[in-house]
């Protein structure tokens, strides 16, 4: 085996993953190293990727030439586009996945990618030589060269699991912790804490009375993730299901809490605000007599069932007997109980935009190391980091996406210049250009930077050039057609809505609440015979939101002009008194790239930023 690499992956986590590839089919040398190659894309805590934000995320990497949309449609077992009853600004799909055909799929996908390799060990340490990283030592003993790393550890940097007061190390239940890494960056300069995030239990169907559960199946028309139109799933679609609980079960819940980890000082760590375990659910919302939870299977072939909203460290007997309280669970036997688990993180102030680090040249962060928490934040990591560390090798431009370009853009600009206090989970709400960013239109927005990287292909390009001339098509077809009132009015009438006197544009009804294409074509047949459904939607929501979209666009254009304003590596932030004495703190710790960067930082004031304004003469 030849021990020399271009670009060595650290993990094969969903950060790994993405990195490994990009980094591969790119042309960089790669090697992935991975504990255990039968764990490849563990779905380790729910087996559903996406939902509200993440599955624009998804459908992000999939635009710019990544893997986890082709896997997880190919690994579907469920798919639904929630927030539907909203704008399109906060649809966001989401799919139920077969846990083990995702990993499957996964590694058939790197086992067959060029210039890719794997090795199965435990990294414990890396060879940096004069602040540039030149390698990384494994357990086996064995030390491999390369000129970038990506460390996409996940939970296992000194990972240590909680069930009530049982405690023991490790990364995933059954999986040994990773160690070494943490110490040695730390004496490197690196500054790390501890995070904590909690798993649910998992349950038998076949001991689950489904008849006292309320059903929840997935979108009567199916959906997927990738633009490629031959991506998707042959798998059986499955419904998921749910339950409450109710003041029985808040009371064992409460009885367990001198035992709980979370309450009783043994787990110090910070843990997910927006993802509370039950115990913190009770204690927080005392005043609510029940909590929703949510049955999801594992996959098609499996009687191993997820509860989501039940995740807990709580000893084992409580967690078994609240479940009993539950009508449906009232027979309920487990496969394995809940629990907690403390990791290691550092924090991601310390990372350039394109997720190199600032200490170590040539190695980079991803997932879960950069203090996040989510499958697809993981992924989107891991695809820049993957993509950069490429560039590093061969001398290529970095990729840095903008907060008007992507959700993957507002999440590592978050990351870099605000850092982290708890887990970082993507929201709609963080993004400023929501509207820019929609689900629907990923491929316009980033097709053409992958490919300009090289990750997307000629025939993605091609398909996004085929849809954006269909949609100019379509819209062009509703502005010349001219409906009569005796077409429109029927149509206006079945929404309460005004009717018309004269003849009206096709395009000028598309603008009216509760019109969309379906209904036009329901009474103007064949308006839009021909076209796709996915071009139908864009052609929608491109007319009825044409005045949003452009409004946030030239408020994008106007605050990205600050992003272009560059600071240098020389300014010394501490002599320039004008800045406050915060602002002067926070810049010489982060030293940003521009004044964008700058304005974004927590504690740089508007006043700071005119200071750098007038300093730089602008």
């Amino acid at each position: 085996m030849i021990f020399d690499f271009d670009v060595i992956v650290i993990g094969a986590g969903h950060a790994g993953c993405e990195a490994a590839r990009a980094a591969a089919l790119l042309g960089s040398r790669t090697l992935l190293v991975t504990m255990d190659m039968n764990k490849i894309a563990q779905m380790s805590c729910n087996p559903a990727v996406g939902g509200i934000a993440k599955g624009q995320i998804v459908r992000e990497i999939d635009a710019l030439g990544g893997g986890m949309g082709v896997i997880t449609d190919s690994s579907t077992i469920q798919f639904r586009m929630l927030n539907r009853s909203k704008g399109p600004a906060m649809w966001s799909p989401r799919a139920q996945a077969d846990r083990m055909a995702f990993s499957l799929n996964w590694r058939s996908e790197l086992e067959n990618t060029r210039n890719l390799y794997m090795w199965q060990d435990s990294a414990t340490g890396f060879v940096v030589e004069k602040g540039v990283i030149k390698g990384v030592k494994t357990a086996l003993g064995v030390t491999f060269s390369a000129k970038a790393v990506v460390l996409t550890a996940g939970t296992f940097l000194n990972g240590l699991m909680h069930v009530g007061r049982v405690q023991w190390g490790g990364g995933r239940i059954a999986e040994p912790l990773s160690t070494g890494l943490t110490e040695q960056l730390r004496e490197l300069g690196f500054q790390s804490d501890r995070m904590k995030t909690g798993t649910p239990v998992r349950l038998d169907a076949r001991t689950i009375d489904f008849s006292l559960t309320d059903r929840q199946d997935g979108d009567s028309d199916g959906g997927k993730f990738s633009y490629l139109p031959e991506s998707g799933s042959k798998l059986p679609q499955l419904p998921c299901f749910s339950v409450r609980t109710n003041e029985e079960t808040h009371e064992i819940l409460r009885s367990g809490l001198p035992d709980s980890p979370l309450y009783n000082g043994q787990i110090q760590s910070i843990g997910p605000r927006y993802c509370p375990s039950i115990e913190t659910k009770i204690v927080t919302f005392a005043d609510k007599n029940e909590h929703h939870l949510f049955l999801e299977p594992e996959g098609a072939t499996t009687t191993e069932y997820y509860l989501n909203g039940f995740s807990s460290s709580l000893p084992f007997d409580v967690q078994m007997r609240a479940l009993q309280t539950i009508p449906a669970l009232r027979n309920v036997q487990i496969y394995r109980p809940g629990y907690a688990i403390e990791y290691d993180f550092f924090q991601p102030t310390q990372l350039c935009h394109t997720l190199e680090t600032r200490p170590v040249r040539g190695l980079f962060f991803a997932g879960q190391v950069n203090g996040t928490t989510g499958y697809e934040e993981a992924g989107g990591q891991g695809l820049i980091a993957g993509i950069n560390a490429d560039a590093y090798v061969h001398g290529k431009d970095p990729l840095v996406l903008g907060r008007d370009e992507s959700y993957i853009g507002v999440l590592i600009d978050d990351l870099v210049n605000k850092g982290v206090d708890e887990p970082y989970r993507m929201f709609t709400s963080r993004a400023e250009y929501r509207i820019l960013l929609r689900q629907d239109d990923a491929d316009s927005r980033l097709t053409p930077i992958g490919y300009k990287a090289g990750l997307a292909d000629d025939r993605r390009m091609e398909l996004l050039r085929r849809k954006e001339e269909m949609i100019g098509r379509l819209t062009e077809e509703l502005r010349s057609l001219s409906v009569k009132p005796s077409d429109a009015n029927p149509m206006l009438a079945s929404i309460g809505s005004a009717e018309v006197r004269q003849s009206v544009r096709a395009a000028d009804l598309i603008l009216r609440p509760g019109v969309d294409m379906g209904l036009l074509e329901k009474y103007i047949p064949g308006i839009a015979g021909g076209y796709s459904p996915e071009v139908r939607e864009a052609v929608e929501v491109r007319l009825k939101y044409s005045g949003y979209i452009e409004r946030e666009r030239q408020l994008a254009e106007r605050m990205g002009k600050l992003d272009h304003v560059t600071l240098g590596d020389k300014l010394d932030y501490e002599s320039i008194t004008a800045l406050s004495t915060e602002a002067r703190q926070k810049l010489k710790a982060q030293r940003p790239d521009t004044v964008g960067q700058a304005s974004r930082i927590p504690g740089v004031s508007p006043a700071d930023i005119n200071v750098l304004l007038l300093l730089l003469g602008k």
